[in-house]
């Protein structure tokens, strides 16, 4: 590791490793420090029994040629070594309840997710058309989502909340739900979630949808070849401990081991409230500094990961958000110890060998960061291994059991399919991502106070620069997205869309 660099990123999530990618492109000299055993954030997988489980990363929306994230990946250099499998194009999601045996596909194509829905609701065609119409003339407001210089969304959008936007839409209650029923995507709180987050996403999906074949950290491998090629170089096992300031301006990093790395330029990808503990607090506005400590997180989930038999299971080409019932689509985060889960994300990777049957499945549902304080003081990844304990076992074995006991509802018979289980909580996302809390998509959105939660890309330091999933938006696409922004800030927005753009010509 050389002492000085002109960019230094922090993190090695995709947000830091795009803004790596674009800037070693751009002639600067970049160095990306991560403090784990395995590169990607979000993106990193790991092996049980022979079988690979994506942590973060379940599907990808955007990915058809001419489609934004297409075009952002194409430009990094790294689309066409992506090996990918296109879901289900009737439905890539399934929205189901216990209560009703019907299963509600979400199908790629507007025209389509219309089509196979109003085939269940015949009388609310016109209604479905007019949401979708809604949803594209959102997503048309804001630029760099359609890779455009200016954008026209205004507070009015941002104010827009998505419970009551979807729900303006029909008067038919089980609609209503269906629509909203993916909304664990970004973890949707009823009085506070905005429409346009719901409609960012969700839109990306419809468009096309795509499973990683062999997990998500295929990207992670890709983006550091592009790295390289360019003259970036990255280092694992590297913890920033301080952020060093002089006269304004970030100087250096420490790391762990001792060492300090000077750089012109930093940028930081781990969770915001550490950035700013690391930089000091007497380095920002105190206004600026309490309001981004106060800011409330989004919940974590318990993960469950089931390993198959051989052959004793189907693979199934889209994923399932299922729920008790359909009044519990908005509230499935509120529960106690004898309503948890209320729901369930139901998700498995393809593997190249075989497309009949499936090697695991993964199972994702809410869990407070409060059902793990009592281990809170434990760390526990690869790199550091620690025993969280007895009781710790216990408390993640029952929740599986109750788990499973809904999943078999769901899926009667999956349990004679079983070889192994693995599971992960809230303490898992905190130590591997080293999100606040183990959340799992930053910071709470709220559509009554947007500007609460916004978090300006440049820092009041003059090169310090923030990026990943808290800043702007979660997601692949929202999280590329979100890099392009950092790096514009950097290089110039119009004279980036315009590489980018040139690129998929």
């Amino acid at each position: 590791m050389k002492k000085e660099y002109d960019v230094v990123i922090i993190g090695s999530g995709l947000g830091g490793l795009v803004s790596a990618v674009i800037l070693a492109k751009e002639g600067y000299s970049v160095c990306v420090l991560e403090k784990n055993n395995q590169y990607g954030g979000n993106l990193q997988t790991f092996v049980r029994d022979k079988t690979i489980f994506d942590t973060g990363i379940h599907y990808i929306g955007g990915l058809d040629e001419g489609q934004n994230l297409h075009q952002y990946f194409k430009y990094i250099g790294i689309m066409d070594h992506l090996n990918l499998k296109k879901l289900d194009e009737n439905g890539f999601d399934i929205i189901s309840f216990e209560d009703d045996k019907t299963e509600y596909p979400h199908a790629q194509g507007f025209e389509n997710f219309i089509q196979q829905l109003a085939f269940y609701f015949p009388e609310e065609k016109e209604n479905l058309e007019n949401y979708c119409q809604k949803i594209k003339s959102v997503c048309k407001a804001f630029p760099l989502y359609n890779l455009e210089s200016e954008g026209k969304y205004d507070d009015e959008i941002l104010a827009l909340n998505a419970k009551e936007t979807i729900d303006s839409f029909t008067s038919n209650e089980k609609l209503k739900a269906v629509l909203a029923g993916s909304n664990f995507l970004y973890a949707g709180i009823p009085d506070k979630s905005p429409f346009y987050v719901h409609a960012l996403v969700v839109n990306s999906y419809i468009e096309s949808s795509w499973r990683c074949i062999n997990g998500g950290s295929q990207i992670t491998k890709q983006l550091l070849k592009q790295l390289k090629k360019y003259g970036g170089e990255f280092f694992k096992h590297k913890e920033v401990t301080k952020i060093e300031v002089e006269n304004q301006k970030v100087k250096s990093v420490q790391i762990k081991d001792g060492t300090e790395v000077s750089g012109k330029l930093f940028i930081s990808n781990i969770e915001p409230k550490t950035t700013l503990k690391m930089v000091g607090q007497e380095n920002f506005r105190k206004p600026f500094f309490n309001r981004i400590q106060g800011l409330e997180s989004v919940l974590s989930a318990f993960s469950l990961y089931i390993v198959f038999k051989p052959r004793t299971f189907k693979y199934i080409n889209h994923n399932y958000y299922h729920f008790k019932s359909s009044y519990d689509v908005w509230t499935a985060h509120e529960y106690d110890d004898n309503s948890w889960p209320k729901t369930f994300m139901a998700s498995m990777n393809p593997s190249k060998k075989d497309e009949e049957w499936a090697d695991g499945m993964t199972f994702l549902t809410y869990m407070k960061y409060d059902d793990v304080k009592a281990w809170e003081n434990t760390f526990n990844t690869t790199f550091e291994e620690n025993e969280r304990g007895k009781s710790y076992e216990d408390f993640k074995a029952e929740k599986a059991e109750k788990l499973l006991e809904q999943i078999e509802k769901k899926f009667p018979g999956i349990r004679d399919c079983i070889q192994s289980i693995h599971t992960s909580t809230p303490l898992s996302y905190r130590d591997y991502i080293g999100g606040d809390g183990g959340n799992m998509y930053g910071y709470v959105k709220d559509s009554n106070n947007p500007m609460k939660t916004l978090i300006p890309t440049k820092t009041k330091l003059e090169n310090l620069y923030l990026t990943g999933q808290s800043i702007n938006m979660h997601g692949v696409l929202g999280v590329t997205v979100g890099a392009v922004i950092t790096c514009s800030e950097i290089v110039g927005k119009e004279y980036l869309l315009e590489k980018i753009k040139k690129a998929s010509e």
